[in-house]
């Protein structure tokens, strides 16, 4: 047995259950099953305790880990229970039925009693013997890996998962209750993924230290450089096989070998995938039997096929390795396959140093299948959002240059495919993370390295931080540049994106510069018609109205609308942008009839494209609100404009100057709409943001000030 809680946390309304059966004459048995380490025996142990306390029903424990094992303790109950020499020895040499002699001891005994039959992770012996049986002289607990088994037909089965936080948390307080506070203990024991026995061997750990006295803190920190040898640190000095079950470097092992037994290797293979991914759910899409096939798994030892995918999943969950839950996505729920965070962490420690790269490598050939093709319009795209742990960890688990392209490249793949979807925060850790993999494993001027930062580069600017996005983007417009060439097609993307954060911060001669730069050597190397040099075109118009260069402006804004359109189609993300920016030059030119239309158009097109919440699709939005209003169709404007203001908040955050922007223009129309409790309530809200974030000299900020004076 490991060692015994001090308290037993959490598991309340199980005890009650199991100590109300075993006081209850009528006899009965109770399977409990779980993962190893999740504290089976501790409860068992509790039952035991209290119900032989003062002598008031006898106790009986057999480990029954093992067919030998189980048969002597059995017996051994027997002699308990009053069976005589001769015949423990006729069972013993197989002259009767050793089950029978068993039984009928316990069905004759003159006390009431517990039997508990700890860590039955092979129901098969239990089976074949006949040791499983009632009896109304007493109640019967087991505790095994293995939940559904046939064996336990019959017998009342309770699953233990891991405890919640605040009891995982008292855990580590119990044990060490002076290194750190129970937020402290909150921080680790979500780390360790409040799994018992790693949560035990922490606090035990903590409280034996003598060299170092380290606090919840610095645990936490050093978790993440070698989790499994730091976690069995806390396990007591003794026979490394004694002690199997009691370390979370072991305890999984037992598992696995009986799986191996069963005929099913394949199961080692299958964990050793799902370990490069995260603990959170992995769709079971990820492991269909063809994608495993095509990522060549069967070169592993344990070799891992389609087919026998099947298989090596159901004995996993029978095991309790692994569990299946149900992930909601909104527009559908998706069938997944759960890892414990620490089961992941040490089977990920024992994969062959030789395989390591291409088992990372095969993870992520499989999640890039999952991705969605480009240039599927945004609102189509079934959502990826539950992808990124899984993306990070296998950066984590990058330990060669080989795997680091692949995955880099995944997770990049991964980060455009948030950015499209308008989630702009997911997309740029994601990046951030990819660009220092890239950069630790291929150097910073590798190619996967720039793709990477260039990804972090838009999102930034997407999450108002321009200054930030404007320095990224010059590091990495500079190192293409070196590099690939001044007209490498990533260059170029450099050089059209930077615009971005030029006008945000005011340069527009410079953003105008960059973006005819561009267009000029995307028509001379791809054609003038090519889609990337038609996308350069469409974003200039933008700043031509800005610029008040109305000549100009009317001379290109409809030819290049006409030639996407022509050539690129009317939902094309590059027809919707020459439209939409149109649409701006003409209001900002006072042409607002003209422009109503065109906006209009705009805003249906943004919401085709990429659906009526992303952030484009707002701007869209606005941009007709401001019309509506010039030409005063005020309730339709003012409908606009809170649609804006709500959705800006969730798109972008609440601090984000677009919303801070809008939110002051909304308050500015609805006072002159009349309604000035709403206009105020408004500007209350948003001038200590914008006094924080724009400046206290900003326009914007001075316009909320005054809508209060």
């Amino acid at each position: 047995m490991g060692r015994t809680p001090l308290v037993l946390r959490d598991r309340r309304e199980l005890m009650r259950g199991l100590l109300s059966a075993a006081r209850d004459e009528t006899g009965g048995i109770h399977v409990l099953h779980g993962l190893g380490g999740c504290g089976k025996t501790a409860v068992a142990q509790a039952v035991f305790n209290d119900v032989t306390r003062e002598g008031r029903r006898t106790g009986l424990w057999v480990n029954a880990s093992d067919r030998a094992t189980l048969r002597a303790g059995m017996l051994a109950v027997a002699a308990d229970r009053g069976a005589g020499a001769g015949e423990l020895t006729a069972a013993l040499e197989g002259q009767r039925a050793s089950a029978d002699l068993v039984w009928h001891w316990l069905d004759s005994s003159p006390e009431p009693w517990l039997l508990v039959l700890d860590n039955a992770d092979d129901p098969t012996a239990l089976g074949e013997g006949g040791w499983l049986r009632q009896s109304p002289q007493g109640t019967v607990i087991v505790t095994t890996r293995q939940g559904g088994s046939p064996v336990w037909l019959g017998a009342q089965r309770h699953h233990l998962g891991v405890l919640p936080v605040e009891d995982a948390a008292l855990v580590l307080c119990d044990l060490a209750p002076e290194a750190g506070s129970v937020e402290d203990a909150e921080t680790v024991a979500r780390r360790l993924d409040c799994l018992p026995l790693a949560l035990t061997l922490a606090g035990s750990f903590l409280s034996r230290q003598l060299l170092e006295s380290w606090s919840m803190s610095d645990y936490r920190r050093h978790l993440d450089d070698n989790p499994t040898e730091l976690i069995d640190q806390g396990a007591s000095p003794g026979n490394a096989e004694r002690n199997a079950r009691q370390l979370v470097g072991r305890t999984w092992e037992i598992s696995l070998d009986a799986l191996a037994d069963d005929g099913i290797p394949e199961c080692v293979a299958l964990l050793r995938l799902l370990s490069c991914w995260s603990s959170d759910p992995v769709p079971l899409s990820l492991i269909r039997r063809e994608a495993v096939d095509e990522a060549q798994l069967s070169a592993f030892q344990p070799p891992l096929t389609g087919v026998r995918v099947e298989a090596a999943l159901r004995g996993l969950l029978d095991h309790s390795l692994v569990s299946l839950v149900s992930l909601d996505l909104g527009a559908e729920v998706v069938r997944c396959v759960k890892t414990h965070g620490v089961v992941a962490d040490s089977v990920a420690a024992t994969v062959p140093s030789d395989q390591r790269a291409q088992l990372v490598t095969a993870a992520a050939k499989l999640l890039q299948d999952a991705l969605p093709e480009g240039g599927v319009p945004a609102q189509n795209v079934r959502p990826v959002g539950h992808l990124v742990p899984h993306a990070a960890n296998l950066l984590r688990r990058v330990e060669h240059a080989g795997s680091a392209t692949d995955v880099v490249a995944l997770c990049t793949r991964l980060a455009a495919c948030l950015f499209d979807a308008g989630d702009f925060q997911a997309a740029l850790f994601l990046a951030q993370a990819a660009a220092e993999t890239a950069g630790q494993w291929l150097g910073p001027a590798a190619p996967e390295t720039s793709r990477a930062e260039h990804r972090a580069a838009v999102s930034l600017f997407r999450l108002g931080r321009f200054e930030e996005s404007e320095e990224l983007h010059r590091r990495v417009l500079d190192t293409r540049e070196r590099v690939l060439g001044p007209e490498h097609p990533e260059t170029l993307e450099s050089r059209q994106d930077i615009h971005e954060p030029l006008s945000q911060l005011q340069r527009t001669e410079e953003c105008m510069a960059t973006l005819r730069d561009t267009a000029e050597v995307r028509s001379r190397v791809l054609g003038e018609f090519h889609r990337d040099t038609l996308h350069a075109r469409a974003l200039l118009i933008e700043y031509l109205a800005v610029a008040d260069a109305v000549d100009e402006f009317d001379r290109v804004g409809p030819d290049v609308v006409a030639a996407c359109e022509e050539r690129l189609g009317t939902d094309s993300f590059t027809t919707v942008t020459a439209r939409h920016n149109y649409a701006y030059g003409l209001h900002r030119f006072g042409r607002s009839a003209q422009a109503e239309a065109e906006a209009r158009r705009a805003l249906k097109g943004r919401e085709r494209v990429h659906g009526p919440d992303h952030a484009l699709a707002l701007s869209a939005a606005v941009l007709l609100s401001w019309i509506l209003g010039d030409l005063g169709q005020v309730e339709e404007s003012l409908a606009l404009g809170r649609r804006v203001v709500l959705g800006q908040e969730q798109a972008l955050g609440r601090e984000h100057p677009y919303l801070l922007t809008n939110r002051t223009g909304l308050a500015e129309a609805l006072a002159a709409a009349g309604e000035v409790a709403e206009a105020q309530a408004l500007a209350r809200q948003n001038l200590p943001l914008c006094e924080r974030v724009l400046g206290p000299d900003d326009p914007v900020t001075v316009k909320t000030r005054g809508l209060l004076g």
